[in-house]
């Protein structure tokens, strides 16, 4: 009934390791099927390599086993929530990869010093506060959710598909899985130029509010004319 979503997060789950996002059993991405009411995620625990699509598993959206013989990702709460207060997004993407997660760990967001971040979102990449004792040992991924909605109350996830959450890593999102996985190798690449940059030159300044308008609404603006015309 699921076989397609269940290839597609399958397809996009594989896509951490080629891009280098993941080691052994980490990270995970999902998507949702908005008119089934449904989420497929990769299960937790579970080898990249010896997986198959008939290993995802398949969600409700109050979190409920639709299909799967495996424990879906401990991140699940995390990922339920975010579809839930987010409509508009249909993937999310979670890796604890090398250089964002530094960020992360910092508890510092990264700084928008160059155009390649500016194509990314119009600003610093943001990072959630720390989480509470009390939230760590209550509902932990489920409060990992909610402190990213919290961090984005003034700020639009469309326009920053990613986060930081302090003392964790970074989630992405996007349109499908496949872009919300493109979208943590973004992220990727940017916390490691920024990080590289301030090393270089440790007084380098962000990028002009002018210069960061021009880059991302030529890609993402409502007159964007980065890449090309997709058919009707």
């Amino acid at each position: 009934m699921y076989e397609e979503l269940k290839k597609t997060v399958w397809q996009a789950n594989l896509q951490l390791v080629n891009y280098g996002l993941v080691i052994l059993t980490f990270g995970n991405v999902s998507q949702v099927d908005r008119e089934k009411g449904v989420m497929a995620i990769k299960p937790s625990g579970v080898d990249y390599q010896q997986m198959s699509p008939e290993d995802m598993v398949v969600l409700s959206l109050d979190g409920q086993v639709v299909e799967g013989r495996w424990r879906p990702s401990s991140d699940t709460p995390t990922h339920l929530y975010l579809y839930r207060a987010w409509p508009a997004i249909g993937g999310i993407a979670h890796a604890h990869s090398d250089w964002a997660t530094s960020f992360a760990q910092a508890g510092v967001e990264i700084p928008i010093l160059g155009t390649t971040q500016a194509d990314f979102c119009p600003g610093a990449v943001p990072v959630t506060r720390e989480l509470t004792e009390e939230e760590v040992k209550g509902e932990y991924e489920l409060n990992t959710g909610k402190v990213i909605v919290e961090r984005f109350e003034h700020l639009n996830p469309a326009h920053f598909p990613a986060c930081l959450v302090n003392g964790h890593g970074p989630f992405a999102w996007g349109q499908s899985a496949a872009a919300a996985v493109d979208n943590l190798l973004h992220l990727e690449k940017i916390a490691r130029m920024a990080l590289l940059t301030r090393l270089i030159k440790p007084e380098t300044p962000e990028l002009k509010d002018y210069l960061i308008k021009k880059h991302f609404e030529r890609k993402h603006g409502p007159k964007a004319y980065y890449g090309q015309r997709k058919e009707k």
